[in-house]
């Protein structure tokens, strides 16, 4: 273990994975509920259209939120076709009201039919205890009412060696136990060891310069590679350094790292 690389992860890791995170970043959106079900259902709307700009990625899921009444989990369970009709007019770069439509529908179902966003992760873990397994069966789920073709760009396949980056979000808001409660720690049956790195621009290229990952495709082999050198530094909680890599990659911490 690269010790000096230790020490440098874990000081970026406490400064940066800290209450004032919330207010920059997605996660504030579940952080409006304390009911378990909205929380959850928030965060899963919240990290779908969690790319690009985080200023934009709030307000539009500030608005869509707004469009359920501020009431998500009522929202998906109760919704009618003429109630979906709010969110038609949705738009978040390439996400519009069809996926969004779809997206809300496949939650109504998921939580009707399938015993909720926790269940249906732990039953893919459950097959194999990998959170590979967990982000396959919860998309075969998700895409099992008919639908656009369109709208699956929306949800990473890892089976298509996605990085699934979003998915990957989810799971680490809603599996890591946070004493500085940025994360929320809801679902126990995963564990945190089998977290999976969210990857994304800013935590790539950090981990290349850091030489965490040698892999230029930002994927799953990558996704893979990263956390596997990150269990080297915490094995019962490797994905607590998205907090570093994300943290020196937006505030420019290494020479050469810019998005």
């Amino acid at each position: 273990m690269n010790e000096i690389l230790k020490e440098l992860l874990d000081d970026r890791y406490l400064k940066y994975n800290v209450p004032a995170y919330i207010d920059a970043d997605p996660i504030q959106i579940p952080h409006l509920f304390s009911k378990k079900e909205d929380v959850e259902i928030a965060a899963f709307l919240a990290a779908a259209i969690a790319w690009g700009q985080r200023s934009t990625i709030i307000k539009n899921a500030r608005k869509l939120i707004s469009w359920m009444d501020n009431a998500p989990n009522d929202f998906v369970m109760n919704a009618e076709e003429d109630d979906l009709k709010v969110v038609e007019k949705f738009v978040h770069r390439t996400f519009n009201g069809i996926d969004c439509t779809y997206f809300l529908q496949a939650l109504q179902n998921i939580y009707i039919h399938h015993g909720g966003l926790e269940r249906v992760f732990q039953q893919g873990f459950d097959t194999d205890k990998t959170v590979y397994s967990a982000l396959q069966h919860f998309r075969n789920v998700f895409f099992e009412l008919p639908h656009v073709r369109r709208t699956e760009k929306h949800v990473g396949d890892v089976t298509r060696n996605a990085a699934a980056k979003r998915l990957n979000m989810l799971l680490r808001w809603m599996v890591r136990e946070d004493v500085q409660g940025v994360d929320f720690g809801l679902w126990n049956g995963i564990p945190t060891s089998a977290l999976m790195l969210p990857l994304d621009v800013h935590t790539g290229n950090v981990g290349r310069a850091l030489g965490l990952l040698t892999r230029k495709q930002g994927d799953w082999k990558a996704v893979k590679e990263i956390t596997e050198a990150l269990r080297q530094f915490d094995a019962k909680d490797p994905v607590k350094y998205d907090f570093a890599l994300f943290g020196m990659g937006l505030n420019h911490e290494l020479i050469g790292n810019s998005e």
